[in-house]
């Protein structure tokens, strides 16, 4: 089920995967140490050993997505149904044997990892540069072997598991470490992961996501034990053996003098192995021959060329110390034990009530970013699916920044009006990531001022209900829509609260991608996985799929907004399941350029009329008292051919016209009410009131 895919784009992923080579060699020379195992066995071995205690796995999720990520469609913003079905069927596999699972997602990138982060993101660009002149060319989705991850998968993983009732955490550090940790402390049956790290850190068993068959949960199994055997080596030697071969600490690039001393002084017998495997060989032998003492580490700091930094070796092998964990290369007398505080403690927020709420919030996985912000002021944004070559459609970073100033406005400003800059690593066409984008705050427009963390984030009552939902409009500069955005139902209000920001932001957008992302959102809902599994399309447009990553990216800021203003959605309610499928937006996208009639862009659903003018009409209405007129700007000919023309009804027979005017002037009546939608925050159902909702057909 799960296929090897080796490139990927996305959030904060693992910047490296381990030890270099090693899991490849563990492979190729030491076959004793990787075993196919049955889950199913080993878990019911586990339950003998440990009566009345579930077997749990702890996932590496980071390590997954791109496994998970099943979908035949990924190039058209994501299959987010399908993807969920895919997710839930993972989940009720191992339930079905018994089995616990437990899914921790890096929370951070540490800085001892940016400039490899940096490296994969300008890799990233130039592989999303090849995949949009293939498209460009093609008008097809490429094969797997140039498969990129949909944008922001991994943060709506993190939401999706959540979703489905798993313990989902977000780390405050390196995730590998704490995934071990957690191993260790829990005496979990093992840990599931694609990271020769892993074979390193003295914790469960070592299991392997790439080699996993789902459907008779059979993987292979990494033995710690078995690779020491065959190296000469024991446990206690790992950490410095992963230091030595070059880590995340310990660069690569002070070994290799201390490797080619290591091939002279212990060459490899079997000359057909490549010049790592033979290095690997002979630092283990090295290792082999030195006593586990204090004094031979300090040896090897003062041989190796580690610059100003003497203690990096030091370092290094103690960040494969677990909690609890003694190494005699290290004595205690000698540590700096690292601690699960994650990275150093000075956080840009002095209010220590809203640090650990935000904290809790970071690790339980029910807020997004906002720990970041509040902890060191810096903020991560990976690769998108843009066309750098479309200069008419800004980079989503760009396009989302006005909104992002606002929302650390919020989180930031103190009482004095003093308001700290923030850094942003965002990946867009023209920044060389050199160094972060330093953004200065800016408040949003709100009559009286903003409200604070505290009254947004712990008061009560129906008039904070309504500070929290209008400050959260007044980040996208849409305070003066409330009234109409609150009778909406809660997706619909956010799906129309970020499609109106974006025809605000992007002057090219005409009014035929506003009519495919309103028809998107209406003939979504009650749609099956199935369904939108089984819609084939006749070609792919490019700047449809720029388009998709572009509403999919706007979905996490409309996350990020929510979780500063205390909550006044559901999370569950912005998620892309609720309102975005890429292939449907490909369809509805290609048949609004083709100038389509009404009836075919709303599949024949005359139900769906009235709703459609009428979030038309709000969306247009609100752009024109902001001077914003959406033209016409059909771009049509060649993206559909053989289109059957059905005979129209003649509810839906309406001219196009150069710009919108509606029909309704935005009157909400009759059949378009709806009862209250319960709001709050994160999954739970949040307080009820009494304004009437306007009317979209049930989900």
């Amino acid at each position: 089920m799960f296929s090897s895919v080796k490139k990927h784009c996305g959030e904060l992923q693992k910047s490296t995967m381990g030890i270099k080579g090693l899991q490849g060699f563990v492979a190729r020379v030491c076959p004793d140490a990787c075993r196919m195992v049955d889950l199913k066995e080993m878990a019911e071995k586990h339950r003998i050993d440990h009566p009345d205690v579930t077997p749990v796995i702890v996932v590496d999720a980071m390590s997954c997505v791109r496994r998970w990520y099943t979908p035949e469609s990924w190039v058209c913003g994501g299959q987010w149904r399908e993807y969920l079905t895919v997710l839930e069927d993972f989940i009720e596999t191992f339930k079905a044997a018994g089995i616990e699972l437990v899914f921790y997602f890096d929370g951070v990138v540490e800085e001892k990892k940016r400039d490899e982060w940096i490296k994969r993101r300008q890799q990233n660009n130039k592989e999303i540069a090849n995949l949009f002149q293939f498209i460009k060319t093609h008008r097809k989705q490429p094969g797997r072997e140039m498969f990129v991850l949909p944008s922001a998968l991994p943060t709506f993983t993190r939401f999706a598991l959540k979703s489905l009732g798993q313990k989902t955490v977000c780390t405050l550090q390196e995730a590998d470490f704490e995934v071990a940790a957690y191993g260790l402390q829990h005496n979990c049956m093992g840990i599931l992961g694609q990271d020769s790290d892993y074979l390193i850190y003295n914790t469960s068993p070592y299991f392997s996501i790439e080699k996993l068959c789902l459907d008779r949960l059979v993987t292979v199994m990494y033995s710690r034990e078995d690779l020491c055997r065959a190296l000469g080596l024991n446990m206690m030697h790992l950490p410095l053996f992963a230091c030595l071969l070059g880590n995340d600490v310990v660069p690569e690039n002070m070994l290799e003098g201390f490797w080619h001393k290591c091939l002279v002084i212990c060459p490899s017998r079997n000359k057909s192995y490549n010049r790592r495997t033979s290095i690997i060989l002979a630092v283990a032998k090295y290792i082999s021959k030195i006593p586990c003492l204090y004094s031979s580490l300090k040896h090897l700091e003062d041989m190796l060329p580690l610059g100003s930094d003497k203690t990096l070796l030091h370092r290094g092998m103690e960040s494969y110390l677990l909690p609890g964990q003694q190494s005699p290369w290290i004595p205690p007398d000698a540590r700096n034990f690292k601690m699960f505080s994650g990275q150093e403690e000075t956080p840009m927020c002095r209010d220590k009530e809203i640090f650990q709420l935000a904290k809790e919030h970071h690790i339980q996985s029910e807020n997004y970013a906002i720990f970041n912000i509040l902890s060191n002021g810096e903020l991560e944004c990976s690769n998108s699916l843009e066309d750098d070559c479309d200069t008419e459609i800004p980079g989503q970073a760009l396009i989302y920044r006005p909104a992002r100033q606002h929302i650390y406005s919020v989180l930031l400003e103190s009482g004095d009006g003093a308001c700290p800059m923030v850094k942003e690593w965002f990946v867009y066409c023209g920044n060389p990531l050199q160094e972060p984008d330093l953004i200065q705050p800016v408040q949003p427009s709100i009559p009286g001022g903003t409200p604070n963390l505290k009254t947004l984030w712990f008061a009560k009552g129906p008039d904070v209900e309504k500070q929290r939902y209008s400050t959260f409009l007044a980040c996208f500069h849409l305070q003066d829509a409330m009234e109409e955005l609150q009778a909406l139902e809660a997706p619909v209000a956010a799906f129309c609260c970020l499609l109106t920001y974006l025809m605000l932001q992007v002057s090219s957008l005409s009014l035929e991608d506003l009519n495919a992302f309103v028809a998107l959102i209406l003939c979504l809902r009650g749609k099956s996985a199935a369904e939108l599994a089984s819609l084939q399309l006749v070609q792919v447009d490019s700047r449809a799929v720029h388009l998709g990553a572009v509403l999919v990216r706007g979905l996490t800021t409309l996350l990020m907004a929510n979780s500063a203003c205390g909550f006044p959605f559901r999370m569950d309610d912005l998620m892309p399941w609720k309102v975005f499928d890429g292939k449907l937006f490909q369809e509805k996208y290609q048949k609004s350029h083709q100038s389509c009639s009404l009836e075919e862009l709303l599949e024949g659903n005359e139900s769906l009329y009235t709703p459609f003018q009428n979030l038309k009409s709000l969306i247009c209405k609100v752009c024109a008292v902001k001077k914003r007129t959406i033209q016409s700007k059909p771009r049509g000919s060649g993206f559909i051919t053989g289109t059957h023309q059905r005979e129209l009804n003649p509810r839906f027979q309406q001219t196009h016209r150069s710009s919108f005017v509606s029909p309704y002037h935005n009157q909400m009546r009759g059949n378009l009410w709806r009862n209250p939608q319960p709001q709050g925050r994160r999954y739970r159902s949040g307080h009820s009131d009494q304004r009437r909702r306007f009317h979209v057909p049930p989900w």
